[in-house]
């Protein structure tokens, strides 16, 4: 696996790659924050099985953390995880410094607006403007044909589809599904920040959100039953502390009330320092 450090040599290595592949099937990228888990791994699976070639990045990216967040002490394990993305199959390594990315003098960003104000958005205010910048930028840098991103993120998901479209970025933007541990809880880096007692109290948002989605099912369900009853689940835990439980539409994340077409049921929620987030997707209701 070639590791490049520079924009010029990411771009150079990435022509050459393309160069060297049939191009069938196009060239798959999957960018990162570091810190791999079988998450991430299993997004490089996808794009090994539906590109001619995969290239991934490793990005602690400043401009989506806000003031009093993790940035600091967001877990860096940069030699393992060249050992995994290796290992996974991934040809080529983008590793920046932040000066790299993030030239002195910079003043430009890129900001889907509206859309970055919902959910996380609304919980971190600038959080999807420095993403969509990030983002923005390696796509001018890589030139992928396919970018693999995790539905566990699902409103960066759909704000970064927003992006793409309304720029006109040649890319297909691909969301896979959430991987989770054994017991249900949704695979993240910052997992490794709860104690032993938060972690399996953790394990309720998942249990909300199938209450949820059971609920979903039943016939004369609406979205505010289905908030209720994640509302019921979660109130019940002294440990969290709720920053949202939502139904929304899955590309507008806009709230809404009828379940016919679809949903994304989201929540988000603080244990202790450590904020987790989660959603399932609710399929469009089929008469027959």
């Amino acid at each position: 696996m070639r590791i490049c450090r520079t924009i010029s040599e990411m771009q150079q290595a990435c022509r050459e790659l393309k160069r060297s592949t049939a191009q069938e099937r196009g060239l798959g990228f999957v960018p990162t924050m570091g810190a791999l888990h079988v998450g991430h791994l299993s997004l490089v699976a996808a794009a090994r099985a539906e590109c001619d070639a995969v290239v991934a990045s490793i990005f602690v990216n400043p401009r989506q953390f806000g003031v009093g967040e993790d940035y600091e002490i967001y877990p860096r394990e940069f030699e393992e995880d060249c050992r995994k993305l290796e290992s996974a199959g991934v040809e080529i390594l983008f590793a920046p410094t932040v000066d790299e990315m993030y030239r002195p003098g910079a003043t430009t960003f890129v900001e889907v607006a509206g859309i970055s104000d919902r959910l996380d958005g609304a919980s971190r205010p600038g959080h999807f403007r420095g993403v969509a910048t990030v983002v923005v930028k390696l796509f001018n840098i890589v030139g992928p044909d396919k970018a693999y991103f995790g539905q566990k993120d699902a409103a960066q998901v759909a704000v970064l589809r927003a992006m793409v479209r309304d720029l006109n970025f040649p890319v297909e933007l691909i969301a896979c599904t959430t991987a989770r541990e054994d017991d249900g809880l949704a695979m993240s880096s910052r997992n490794r920040y709860l104690s032993a007692e938060e972690r399996q109290r953790a394990l309720v948002l998942s249990h909300a959100l199938q209450a949820a989605k059971s609920l979903a099912k039943e016939k004369g369900s609406n979205a505010q039953m289905l908030r209720e009853a994640m509302l019921q689940k979660l109130t019940a835990e002294p440990l969290l502390r709720i920053d949202y439980a939502a139904v929304v539409d899955a590309d507008t994340l806009e709230p809404i009330e009828d379940l016919s077409n679809g949903a994304l049921v989201a929540l988000a929620a603080w244990f202790g320092k450590t904020r987790l987030i989660d959603n399932v997707l609710l399929e469009p209701v089929t008469h027959v």
